[in-house]
């Protein structure tokens, strides 16, 4: 078929999110933008359940987190399983560069975050996005 769709390499997302407007805003953009969430949680030790016992293609990770943990210990979790993360954060820290996929900069608007899975999923495809959103940071490799 000629105009079929592209399969897609990320389709199921974890979102940790601490902030619970963000957390919902989100769930609902992925949802209706054909993403399967598989969870999403605000805290370090109910993600690290989630990592455990589902098969997750990326996980949408908050540095800052509720309770004991934080997103680079999501992130550390996840690698143990070759799980992608693409951490959202107004400020990323250096050690995430070798822990996730990339970063995009809080705030960022629905358009950003459908765009910045798009080039996310073109980079892990082996495509060339043409021109990453605003805010969105990929680290090599992806």
């Amino acid at each position: 078929m000629l105009f079929s769709k592209r399969e897609r390499a990320i389709s199921r997302i974890l979102v940790v999110e601490d902030e619970p407007l963000v957390a919902f805003d989100n769930e609902h953009l992925l949802n209706e933008a054909g993403y399967e969430v598989v969870a999403t949680v605000d805290n370090l030790d109910d993600a690290l359940k989630v990592i455990e016992e589902e098969q997750l293609d990326l996980i949408l990770s908050d540095v800052t987190l509720r309770g004991e943990g934080d997103g680079i210990d999501v992130a550390r979790a996840a690698g143990a399983k070759g799980v992608k993360v693409l951490f959202v954060s107004g400020n990323c820290p250096l050690e995430a560069r070798s822990l996730g996929v990339g970063c995009l900069a809080k705030p960022y608007s629905d358009r950003t975050l459908k765009a910045a899975l798009g080039a996310l999923d073109d980079r892990l495809q082996g495509r060339k996005s043409k021109k990453l959103p605003a805010g969105l940071s990929l680290y090599d490799p992806a």
